[in-house]
């Protein structure tokens, strides 16, 4: 007996009950399940059914709600469909439905699946269309969209399927002109249980964690602010070597009182979102920490403030209480941070793949471009060409988005942070 794929396609307001009606009829009538998918967008419901059936139904009925035999057409079929759509307008909903090849449904998914994040102040169908668009041009296809912001920032999250392997970091970087165009950060991940089961994020301090750059403070208050600035723009843009850069400037802090140090750290504001991305993290077992060019004198103390489980910089010298322009010890530069990035994932048991690495500058690039998800957040412009992903918003708790994590989710986790608090 000849088989049918039937694809069921059913729209209108949502309400308790709708998909347990529906597929009770579809239990009872012994037809085998293809597939399903349902979303709710603002309350609309969109439920799609790809069913199987032994009957006959070679095209679709002209009159199903009257109850018309076509000739030619099973009847069990035909009885099925109608109390479909009896069912569906008793539910207030529409229902429309094809017949599909049969060949053609039971074809195997495309094995090769991909998420792009779009996030930004404002995600308008601007930027998505040309976003779509670039993906046509790329041979993906897209599966699914869904909205996982709308608040603060806007996010949109689309599942894409394709037919070929694709390098999701080297589309990142043809998609990143977006930004410049429509004020929106792209990052395409490869969807995989390893996106999902990220376990460690280690950061850089100086203009990610804080939004200073400490060192810079440290010479405004020793009266060599404009030297060092000059000596760390250079740095940070990889016009010279960390470590020559970081012992040129420390000798500039050459005499400069202890209290000074305790000065500029009771002044040192957190980034903005750095707590809250902590604290969502260490909620969902993360394991934390900073690994900074900077100082140890600041790193302890922002360990501590945060709650974070390493902290790793470098060992400024203090004698008699005075800097003495001198650093003790191995400078933590960025081949460094990728060695600690690596020595902690070991130490926990955690793969690479598992490892967020966040920072802004080049001496970064190294444990950026190793971890699973490397971003380079408001970094210099030849740092975020150089990075995997890169993020513009000024809040560091938006690389939570990427991670799939919802604006409702975030939500549930701050109402329980809330009631924590208040002893409830």
């Amino acid at each position: 007996m000849a088989k049918n794929a039937i694809l069921l396609s059913i729209t209108g307001p949502d309400r308790p009950g709708i998909t347990s009606a529906i597929t009770q009829i579809l239990a009872d009538s012994g037809v085998r399940l293809l597939d399903i998918e349902q979303v709710v967008t603002r309350s609309i419901l969109s439920l799609s059914i790809l069913i199987e059936s032994d009957h006959s139904l070679k095209k679709p009925p002209r009159d199903l709600k009257a109850g018309a035999n076509s000739p030619g057409n099973g009847a069990a079929a035909r009885h099925l469909l109608r109390d479909l759509l009896f069912q569906a307008h008793e539910l207030g909903l529409s229902m429309d439905f094809k017949i599909v090849r049969r060949d053609e449904a039971l074809k195997k998914r495309p094995s090769q699946n991909y998420v792009v994040t779009c996030l930004g102040p404002s995600v308008r169908l601007p930027a998505i269309a040309k976003l779509a668009t670039l993906l046509s041009n790329e041979k993906v296809n897209i599966q699914r969209i869904n909205t996982i912001a709308q608040k603060r920032l806007e996010c949109i999250e689309m599942t894409l399927s394709a037919t070929r392997p694709i390098d999701p970091r080297t589309l990142t970087r043809k998609l990143l002109h977006l930004n410049a165009e429509f004020g929106v950060d792209i990052a395409v991940q490869e969807e995989s249980l390893y996106r999902r089961a990220k376990r460690l994020i280690v950061m850089d301090m100086d203009s990610t964690l804080v939004q200073v750059e400490v060192i810079d403070e440290l010479a405004k208050e020793a009266g060599v602010g404009e030297r060092v600035a000059r000596i760390t723009h250079r740095a940070m843009n990889g016009e010279l070597s960390f470590p020559e850069a970081l012992r040129e400037r420390v000798r500039l802090l050459k005499g400069l009182p202890v209290r000074v140090l305790q000065k500029v750290y009771k002044r040192m504001p957190f980034t903005p979102g750095a707590k809250e991305l902590i604290f969502v993290l260490k909620k969902l077992g993360y394991r934390t920490a900073v690994l900074s060019g900077g100082f140890d004198y600041f790193t302890s103390r922002v360990k501590e403030s945060l709650g974070l489980d390493y902290a790793y910089s470098n060992n400024l010298e203090v004698i008699d209480g005075a800097v003495t322009g001198e650093i003790l010890g191995e400078i933590v530069d960025g081949k460094k941070k990728a060695e600690l990035m690596e020595e902690i994932a070991r130490k926990e048991g955690i793969t690479l793949d598992q490892v967020i690495a966040i920072g802004d500058g080049a001496n970064d690039l190294p444990m950026i471009t190793r971890a699973g998800l490397g971003i380079a957040f408001n970094a210099k412009p030849r740092v975020r060409e150089a990075a995997h992903y890169s993020i513009t918003q000024k809040n560091l708790d938006s690389i939570l988005y990427l991670l799939g994590i919802t604006e409702r989710e975030l939500g549930e986790i701050n109402v329980k942070k809330r009631k924590n608090k208040a002893g409830l």
